[in-house]
């Protein structure tokens, strides 16, 4: 490696002096620098560039007995020395400068300006070591050659970066990271070289690692500076993020008190702005849509009413009255808003949205009859999401609805009051579970309920299914004497799992009571079919009551025992269709401790007396593939038929009597499975349409186009859901081609149809028949 440098040292040298003077340029033309620290770097550049420079001629002249190799030796060697002290100066007031302005040390360390009068006096002594020999001397052909003393000249530049170092290592803190490793590099480098070139004679080591070391001191301060402004960058981009947030809070802040200044003469529909806001931006965020129009259709919505506080007192109690809903002055709040709004001219989505979300998709809205997409976008999404809002906010006509009702309208209302993507996608939300956002009452049951009247409180239902559920209570008496005292339970059906006196709610949540029962020989029959009672002899000790309930299809089995009487009760309902639930009650009597946990055990047909005859729906004739009867969603499925090339299946269909929803309807599945069933090993589902016109859409395992289109002939929902209750003929047509299966239907007046590419590699694809609340029959392969 010494032989190497030493071969091309002269051009290293030269490559090193253009190195240094095209850092004087740059500095010379520096900015970001100071102008003490940019003229100190020069400074040092300069004494780099220039002890190179005469070193190298010092190289080039040596040996030549000429007159000018005479003086340019002589000269050059001296300028070296001179110079190697003159750099020590140098870096010394580059470290005071750094010191005392960046380290803010108000006077500079004494070690410093010792090391400044030492390398001074160093460069004095270079002067007389060129008249005394001291260094260094001369021979006839002006050939160099070490002097006595020349070890002399290397202490200042050993010595004093050693104390220099001490400097930096006790300010170490105030240094950033990488001008603190430019320091130890400018001090320690240039000591390693001059201590290996003590024993390698004829190679100027210290000089050239001096240069490259000073070439590394601006490049380092370059790269520290450079770091320093990412870092105010930084610094400047998290300030502006942090007032743009606190901007955004005040902005958000803002339009929650303008909206509750709205809401405010509204009891029922106070926070209902804030809602329909958070699920504006989730159908936002269920289309794609970026996090910037996110927040557009958040704040759209969170505004949309402003118009109410423009409206009288008596507009607002009577918004939701049904035979009201036309009069002028409601029908004005969506412009009252958008005038309000349309001050905020940096944000015109918000006015757009507050006086089009009434519009309808049909063109039936108001104030301008909008139709399709002349209505903005986000007016579309706020419609959806604040009728949405509307149907689970109780109000002076009737009581919040359920989700299912909720997304039937959207089924139904697709097209004709909103736009048919929002409304599709507030479905797949409401199928998705997460409409509610947490936002749902409490579903958990009480521990303890008292009641002093017959049914003045009843628990939450508790639901009765296959599974055997086991609950276990205390009972004591509140009564005065001589009053009777008991607990009771209450079977019924309800798509909210509670008990309903109220006429609304009854209708509303589609509420079925089939009986009453004791804990002794007396129960009562409403919708039930039969209930039979049968005595058991085992008892539970005092206070303590047990029940053990548990179903099979359309029949109930309980145990009830209480610490006098037990019984076994099996209860037929209406249809293997409906749900049941108990409500635990009673009469002056306070139940407490209940628990409730299964037991493990599921109910079969042995398990339960059948007491009355089982309804079936299937028993008409029968073609090609088996009848299939399906009480709940996709309960069960027609034989799977695999898709060749051509396929025509027609069926006859007819919803079951309990059947209420437009989804109550056929269903067609594609899939595909080891044995051709739906469910089967390694079963892989494709596509599910369902006759009302509702798809699944793409999933992982296939892409699906649907398109679905209501005709002409299409009678109304009404009429629709009461043809399928009559029966109905229908009729689809398959056809694969590869990996594709198209798939056409008409039902009722609505027409579909779709293309589905099958995206895993199975080749036997299946197409069967399933649904809710219908029965299949007649089914044949054409």
């Amino acid at each position: 490696m010494i032989e190497m440098i030493r071969a091309h040292q002269l051009n290293i040298m030269l490559f090193l002096c253009g190195s240094c003077g095209i850092l004087i340029f740059l500095l010379v033309h520096t900015r970001f620098i100071s102008r003490k620290r940019k003229g100190i770097l020069i400074l040092m550049e300069l004494i780099a560039l220039f002890l190179l420079w005469f070193d190298r001629q010092a190289y080039l002249y040596a040996g030549d007995p000429g007159h000018t190799a005479y003086v340019m030796v002589r000269v050059s060697n001296f300028m070296v020395f001179f110079l190697t002290s003159a750099i020590v100066f140098g870096f010394d007031l580059y470290l005071q400068d750094l010191l005392t302005q960046e380290g803010k040390l108000k006077e500079t360390p004494r070690r410093l300006r010792i090391v400044a009068i030492v390398s001074a006096m160093g460069m004095v002594l270079a002067a007389v070591a060129a008249f005394t020999n001291l260094y260094y001397y001369f021979d006839e052909s002006n050939t160099y050659h070490r002097g006595r003393g020349f070890l002399i000249a290397y202490i200042i530049p050993v010595i004093c970066p050693i104390v220099q170092y001490t400097v930096v290592r006790q300010y170490k803190k105030l240094f950033s990271r990488l001008i603190y490793a430019s320091l130890l590099l400018y001090i320690f480098v240039p000591i390693t070289c001059g201590l290996i070139q003590i024993k390698a004679y004829g190679i100027s080591l210290v000089n050239m690692s001096m240069v490259a070391v000073s070439i590394s001191l601006y490049l380092f301060t370059y790269l520290d500076i450079n770091q320093m402004m990412i870092s105010q960058h930084m610094n400047e981009v998290k300030q502006l993020r942090e007032e743009r947030a606190h901007m955004h809070k005040v902005f958000d802040q803002v339009c929650q008190a303008f909206t509750a200044a709205a809401e405010s003469r509204d009891e029922y529909r106070k926070e209902n702005g804030l809602r329909c806001a958070e699920y504006a931006k989730k159908i936002a965020r269920k289309a794609g849509k970026s996090e910037e129009y996110c927040a557009k259709v958040y704040y759209a919505a969170l505004l949309h009413e402003v118009g109410k506080a423009g409206v009288n007192n008596s507009a607002i109690e009577h918004l939701e009255d049904p035979e009201r809903k036309e009069e002028d002055v409601i029908r004005k709040i969506p412009e009252i808003g958008g005038q309000i709004l349309s001050c905020i001219d940096e944000y015109p989505f918000l006015a757009d949205a507050a006086r089009y979300c009434h519009e309808r998709y049909d063109g039936k809205g108001y104030p301008e009859g909008l139709k399709g997409d002349q209505i903005p976008e986000i007016a579309r999404i706020v419609t959806v999401a604040d009728a949405y809002v509307t149907m689970k906010t109780n109000n002076q006509y009737r009581e919040k609805l359920p989700d299912f009702i909720a997304r039937e309208a959207f089924v139904k209302g697709a097209g004709e009051e909103y736009d048919p993507e929002y409304a599709d996608l507030m479905v797949r939300i409401l199928d998705a579970g997460s409409a509610d956002n947490g936002q749902e009452e409490d579903q958990s049951l009480e521990e303890e309920l008292t009641c002093n009247d017959y049914r003045e409180h009843i628990l939450r239902g508790i639901p009765i299914e296959l599974g055997e559920t086991r609950i276990e209570f205390d009972c004591s008496y509140v009564n005065e004497e001589n009053m009777f005292s008991a607990p009771a339970l209450v079977l019924f059906d309800s798509y909210d799992g509670r008990s309903h006196d109220n006429q609304k709610a009854i209708e509303g949540y589609q509420y079925l009571e089939y009986g009453e029962l004791w804990f002794d020989e007396h129960c009562i029959t409403t919708a039930a079919r039969k209930i039979k009672q049968t005595k058991m002899t085992e008892t539970q000790p005092e206070g303590h009551y047990l029940i053990l309930a548990g179903r099979y299809e359309d029949h109930l089995r309980l145990v009830m025992q209480g610490p006098v009487y037990s019984k076994e009760v099996i209860v037929a309902l209406p249809s293997v269709s409906r749900s049941a639930y108990i409500g635990l009650t009673g009469e002056h009597c306070r139940l407490s401790n209940i628990r409730i946990y299964p037991t493990g055990k599921n109910y079969t047909e042995e398990d339960i007396e059948r007491i009355v005859k089982e309804i079936t729906y299937t028993d008409h004739m029968e073609s090609d593939i088996p009848n299939v009867n399906i009480d709940r969603p996709r309960s069960a499925a027609s034989e799977g038929i695999e898709i060749k090339e051509r396929l025509r299946l027609a069926f006859h269909t007819m919803s079951l009597p309990e059947a209420s929803l437009v989804w109550h309807c056929p269903y067609i599945v594609l899939f595909s499975s080891d044995d051709g069933t739906v469910g089967g090993p390694n079963y892989h589902e494709y596509d599910l349409i369902k006759l009302n016109g509702e798809n699944n859409g793409t999933n992982d395992l296939a892409q699906v186009r649907f398109t679905m289109k209501k005709l002409d002939t299409f009678p109304g929902w009404e009429v629709w859901k009461e043809a399928n209750k009559e029966g109905l003929e229908c009729e689809i047509s398959v056809e694969k081609k590869k990996n594709q299966i198209h798939l056409k239907t008409q039902h009722l007046g609505i027409s579909m149809e779709s293309t589905t590419t099958i995206l895993d590699d199975r080749e036997r694809i299946y197409l069967a028949l399933t649904g809710d609340q219908v029965a299949l029959t007649d089914i044949r392969i054409m």
